[in-house]
Order: C-alpha cells, then structure tokens, then sequence
C-alpha cells in the first residue's frame, strides 16, 4: 500500500469510470475492449501529453505540479474531497520515508470535558485509525453497548469502528442501509491513508480487513475517497427500535475527532434517545444496589 501504487491504481481507477460519453469524447461507434477513458483521452481533456499522464499512472513521475494536478482532477471530474487526494497520494511519493509506529492517540482534557458536557448526546472520540479513545455512556448505548463500556481505556482491546462495521455483526445490523455506512467508512479510511502513508498500523488495519471481508476488499478497489463530516443514517438499535440520526464529525485539528449523533427535535428518534438515556440509567442505578448489596452481605 505505497504512495506509489495508490496514485496508480487511483488514476486508473477513476479513468475507467468515466464514459467517453459523460465527458463529449466521440467513439464513432466503436467497441471498446475496456470500459472508460483511454489514457491519451484523458491526458487531452486534461490538457497533458499521453507519454507524461501515462508516466504519473505508472507512478514514474514525482514532478507533477498542483496546477497539472487540478487539471487532471478536472478532467477526472473529481470532487474536493477526491482533488484533495489526489494531491495527498502525489505529495506521499515525493516525501516516501520507510513506515513506522505512529505516537499513541490520547484524548485531551478540553476533549473529556466535552464528553461530559454532552451527556445527552451520543458522543464518541475516534483516532485517525477509527479506534475508539473515549464516549461518554449515550454514546456507548448507541453505538456498542454490546461491548464493555471501559474498553477505550484499554489501548490493547480499544474498539475499532471500521473493524465493527465489517466484522461485528451486532453493528452490521444497527445500520438500515449498512452499505451506505460501510461505504462512508472506506472512503474516510482512503483519505487518512493518503495523508498518513507510513502509518503502519494503518496499512495492517486495512490488511486485516481486505483479508477478513471481501465487502471491504471491493470496496477499497473502488478507490472511492469521502470525507465523513455529516451523514444521516436510519439506525435499528436492539433496545428502541428504529431512529434516524446525523452523525457529524467535530474537527479539532490534527488530533482526534469527536462524532456526535443528533436527532430532530420533537421527532420519535429524540423521544428513542431519551428512552435509551433512561434505560442506561436505571440500568446503572439497579448495579449500584446490587454492588451495595453484596458489599453489606460481606461486612
């Protein structure tokens, strides 16, 4: 998974997806043997010569300035989440280093207290890798209340929510239209490659689930590349039933992000959180006296 063969692959990738037709080129009738753009069509629509754009293909040329970048991002017809990493992949060949273990992922104080503070929200910090540094207890219910709550703070057995997704059967089924999520996921994990190509748990994350599900493998040969900042997603939670809610992504820098999932005020999905804030905390109350109990059994 080197800077150099994404480039690649990701420029062939996008190039066979696009019709002659979407972008006016004329076939006069012909049959293609393959589906998509030919490489000397590409290089003219994006105003290149066929033996350079073929060289960036074949990951040979380090050169490429932004403005050859923009053009051909154009004539890919790539959004600005996919021009950005376009540019990431190109920016990772020129400056490949040998791969290395990453710092460990912390959760900040201010990040501890807004958990806290967002008590009847669903919240949860995610690193980079999608593993789970900390949620607060709704974000937990929602989630993966299948899993112990103080997971997270174990940095050996965190919680991974890429690996949830496509491995945990319990999260496959909280989704209505798991494929839109495990699309979203895949996507969110393309970017951070491309920003962060010698993270070497990364790249055996993404090993362990192109070896564990086939889903995930074609997903990832898509070379399909989304940011995950807001989404809605219809979710059928074991506990209340269906709900519909936004997840949104709250960036704080280059540090981990906290997801928080919302709910339309009034709605039945408002009324489903309540119901599951109250359940955790009878839930809660019920251990407590059980724990009390058992401790004045033994005085």
């Amino acid at each position: 998974m080197t800077g150099k063969s994404q480039l690649g692959d990701f420029l062939q990738a996008r190039r066979s997806q696009l019709r002659p037709e979407d972008v006016g080129v004329p076939t006069y009738g012909e049959r293609r043997r393959v589906p998509g753009l030919r490489r000397e069509e590409l290089a003219l629509l994006a105003g290149v010569s066929a033996s350079y754009y073929t060289r960036l293909e074949q990951g040979q040329s380090l050169s490429a300035s932004p403005e050859v970048l923009d053009a051909i991002a154009g004539a890919l017809r790539l959004d600005d989440s996919e021009r950005r990493y376009l540019h990431d992949l190109v920016r990772a060949d020129r400056h490949r280093t040998q791969g290395r273990r990453a710092a460990p992922e912390r959760v900040t104080e201010a990040t501890a207290q807004l958990l806290d503070v967002l008590e009847d929200v669903p919240a949860i910090v995610l690193g980079r890798r999608s593993d789970v540094l900390a949620w607060n207890r709704l974000g937990h219910a929602l989630f993966a209340g299948h899993l112990d709550r103080g997971a997270p703070d174990l940095a050996g057995q965190r919680p991974n929510m890429a690996r949830l997704v496509f491995l945990d059967c319990h999260t496959r089924d909280l989704y209505a239209d798991w494929p839109s999520k495990a699309r979203a996921v895949v996507g969110n994990l393309r970017v951070v490659a491309a920003q962060h190509p010698q993270d070497t748990a990364l790249h055996a994350l993404l090993g362990e689930l192109s070896a564990k599900s086939a889903e995930f493998s074609s997903m990832w040969a898509d070379h399909r590349v989304k940011e995950c900042t807001v989404a809605t997603y219809e979710m059928r939670h074991p506990l209340i039933g269906p709900l519909t809610v936004i997840q949104q992504t709250m960036n704080h820098g280059p540090g981990p992000n906290t997801v928080v999932a919302t709910t339309e005020a009034g709605s039945p999905s408002r009324a489903a959180l309540a119901l599951l804030a109250q359940t955790i905390t009878q839930d809660t109350t019920t251990a407590d006296r059980a724990r009390r109990g058992r401790r004045a059994g033994t005085a």
